[in-house]
């Protein structure tokens, strides 16, 4: 397997029984990028991520992840990866300092490099502040920047992060964005798994859907909107009562059957003649004398091609074996 690739993998299995979590999958992430994994409950998602990190043997195929393989060479793996689960996983009875202090001695760091590692991610993750106190005094945001700096006392070349952001506020979720930003800027390659679309399109350089554990669409945000949709027009009105006159109008310009919200007061068409079809619509709509609030092109959101592509919304993803 080739050097440029931070993981890569091709054809894994793993069933439970007689489920089929993964049902061979090709995975190709190259160094020093972020790729999002995407997929409704019970997709595999999780699954993957216990093989990659040597959790788990697929029962088919191969992988090898910082270039050593997860099946024979599970302790190099180990030594050159770190993983953040969905739960945190500190001690709640040491300090955010003895925790990591604690992580560096167990990868067998002097005490006092130990220390200075400790200190260095404490601030690099804002918690210079709360270093000293007992974790479990720590807000859901404070320790979920602590977990993942916990991930990071080894400096791993690959960092697996399982649903991170679940539970956190916006705010919560905009600061650990920008850490993902800070790492990946030094080198750090990153695998995602994440229940919010804008979280994949924010962060990932490559977007991987996965349902039934195949593999079914993958490209960057763009590329995924285009291929289901490509553009749409976009009319809101402002009299509600406007709303079946301006479905017919949008109808005969786009030639499709629009999208009807009643409660945006918008109507919704697929388009393949892009500008043009906004010039139409004022054309038609100015006479038709109907008042518009906003009259858009725009691409479908990744929630809208999630939906289509596998027919449902993303949820959290349970391992399939607990």
């Amino acid at each position: 397997m080739s050097t440029n690739y931070a993981v890569e993998a091709s054809g894994l299995v793993k069933r439970y029984g007689s489920t089929t979590a993964l049902a061979g999958i090709d995975l190709e992430v190259p160094t020093g990028t972020v790729i999002a994994v995407l997929g409704p409950n019970g997709a595999g998602k999780t699954t993957g991520v216990r093989i990659l990190t040597t959790l788990t043997d697929a029962d088919e195929g191969q992988a090898t992840v910082a270039g050593f393989d997860v099946r024979t060479q599970g302790n190099e793996v180990r030594r050159r990866i770190g993983l953040a689960a969905q739960d945190a996983t500190v001690d709640p009875l040491l300090t955010g300092r003895e925790n990591l202090v604690m992580l560096g001695e167990l990868h067998q760091m002097r005490r006092s490099e130990a220390a200075t590692r400790a200190a260095q991610l404490l601030g690099e993750f804002d918690l210079n502040e709360a270093a000293d106190r007992r974790t479990s005094g720590y807000s859901g945001g404070m320790r979920r920047r602590l977990d993942l700096a916990a991930t990071l006392v080894s400096r791993p070349d690959v960092l697996f992060l399982d649903e991170p952001t679940t539970g956190l506020d916006p705010r919560g979720r905009s600061e650990l964005w920008t850490v993902i930003d800070t790492l990946v800027g030094h080198g750090t390659t990153v695998v995602l798994t994440t229940q919010y679309l804008e979280e994949a399109e924010r962060l990932a350089d490559d977007i991987v859907v996965i349902d039934h554990g195949r593999i079914i669409a993958r490209g960057d945000a763009r590329k995924l909107k285009r291929e289901v949709g490509g553009d749409q027009v976009q009319v809101v009105v402002v009299e509600p009562g406007h709303l079946p006159e301006a479905t017919r109008l949008v109808a005969e310009i786009t030639g499709v059957e629009p999208k009807v919200d009643p409660n945006a007061r918008s109507v919704t068409a697929a388009t393949s003649q892009g500008v043009e079809t906004l010039v139409l619509a004022a054309k038609a709509f100015t006479e038709a004398q109907i008042a518009v609030d906003d009259m858009s092109l725009r691409q479908p959101t990744l929630d809208e091609v999630f939906l289509t592509l596998t027919g449902s919304t993303t949820d959290d993803d349970t391992p399939q074996e607990a």
